[in-house]
């Protein structure tokens, strides 16, 4: 978890217990949790809209489509070397 380990996870609490003290700390935890749920929750709102636009937009299924068209060839390709 971005190079930290144990030990400069507790020295990273126990500053932050001295500074806030026993009573904030579940305090500031619970609301931390509560920021980070509800940002993955916008971020999951914005992907659906995304693919709803996406898929509004005339000709974006038939790509879609072609694109797997393309890739079941190519992979028809690689399978047949394969087998030679």
């Amino acid at each position: 978890m971005f190079g930290l380990g144990t030990p400069e996870l507790i020295v990273i609490l126990g500053i932050a217990f001295l500074i806030f003290g026993g009573k904030k700390l579940p305090e500031i935890g619970a609301g931390l949790g509560k920021a980070i749920s509800s940002f993955k929750h916008g971020l999951r709102d914005v992907e659906e809209s995304g693919k709803e636009i996406i898929n509004d937009i005339p000709g974006i299924k038939e790509a879609a489509e072609v694109r797997q068209q393309v890739d079941s060839v190519k992979n028809l390709g690689k399978f047949e070397s394969i087998l030679k």
